[in-house]
């Protein structure tokens, strides 16, 4: 119980940055495999990005995939993508864009398969033109998000806290994006929509991190390096990073599991995914690969080579982060007075 007292009082003494080749070994392994992922398995995007037809019916006849296959090849489409959904009640059949005359064909042959009525059939057609400019201005749309990033945290911070935060965003990102090439889950506007949202949580966990270090800066920059300080500000801050994600994963996590897996929701898998993925590497980024990464590039500035060598020639290098109650306060002044106390005077004999 001492230890989860000193963790939610932020008194722990975790070296953060001295495991820091642990975190980027970690790290690294993630993001080759979701790299391999996107190599070996292309990313499984909806018809809002590369166009085509989904046609979506109800199934009371049980109409099985075979069946529906083999209306999609008589009608030469060999590239289509079949589902049944809520065991097998409704079907949800996916093509490239057609001809109007082929569409009306294909539909009218898939209610004859299931038994649905015409007017009970749902049909949403996206040209390919029109995908490839939503693509387009998704990609834009990440670009001005990022470039607004770094502006902001370089002129809030520092560029090197802005740089070492566009960093922990690509990972964060090229993780996401892996894990929905290893599971084949549609790639959506809802999803892109989502990887904003998971961008901007993990950015705003890693600026209360770096303003807690260059809050610490001004206040121990003189008696602590840079990684003792980073180390302090991240066991500070830990106890509210990781109750903000738990709160966070809680409700997604019953969003994804529980409603698209369990109730067969299936058009809130495609958003709840990219949330619970992004929110939990996030908190592991702004703490295990932003601060470290930080950390590494300051103490190669001069100055605080300087302040280093400064404080290993009197002994009191620091390179793990002080608990609360090792740090050496003030003395506290005597009330009213302003002064310290004085220590008592000897009695004469």
């Amino acid at each position: 119980m001492s230890r989860l007292r000193d963790f939610l009082r932020g008194e722990t003494n975790f070296d953060f940055v001295g495991r820091r080749r642990q975190w980027f070994r970690i790290s690294a392994a993630a993001l080759i495999v979701s790299l391999a992922a996107l190599l070996i398995r292309d990313l499984n995007l909806g018809i809002e990005f590369q166009g085509g037809v989904t046609i979506t019916a109800s199934n009371p006849n049980g109409a099985r995939v075979e069946d529906l296959r083999d209306i999609t090849r008589q009608a030469g489409i060999t590239d289509a993508v079949i589902q049944l959904v809520d065991d097998g009640q409704t079907i949800r059949l996916q093509a490239p864009a057609l001809e109007q005359a082929r569409q009306d064909q294909l539909v009218d042959e898939v209610a004859s398969a299931t038994g649905a009525s015409r007017a009970e059939i749902s049909v949403d057609a996206v040209g390919p033109s029109f995908g490839a400019l939503i693509f387009r201005q998704s990609i834009i749309a990440l670009v001005v998000f990022l470039g607004a990033v770094m502006l902001f945290m370089t002129w809030r911070l520092e560029w090197k806290m802005a740089a070492a935060g566009i960093v922990s965003l690509l990972h964060d990102l090229v993780i996401t994006v892996g894990v929905y090439a290893i599971t084949g889950f549609e790639v959506t506007p809802a999803t892109v929509v989502a990887a904003l949202t998971i961008l901007g949580y993990s950015l705003y966990d890693t600026v209360v991190v770096f303003d807690k270090i260059d809050e610490h800066v001004a206040d121990y920059g003189d008696r602590m390096t840079y990684t003792a300080i980073a180390n302090r500000a991240t066991n500070q801050i830990m106890p509210r990073s990781v109750i903000t994600a738990l709160t966070s994963l809680l409700p997604v996590g019953s969003i994804l599991f529980v409603g698209s897996f369990i109730f067969g929701a299936s058009s809130l898998r495609d958003f709840a995914l990219a949330l619970f993925v992004g929110i939990a590497v996030g908190t592991y980024s702004s703490v295990c690969v932003a601060t470290p990464l930080l950390a590494t590039w300051k103490e190669r500035e001069d100055d605080w080579i300087s302040r280093r060598r400064r404080l290993e020639s009197k002994g009191q290098a620091v390179t793990a982060a002080p608990t609360a109650r090792t740090v050496t306060e003030p003395a506290i002044p005597v009330r009213g007075t302003g002064a310290t106390p004085r220590p008592p005077k000897k009695r004469r004999r």
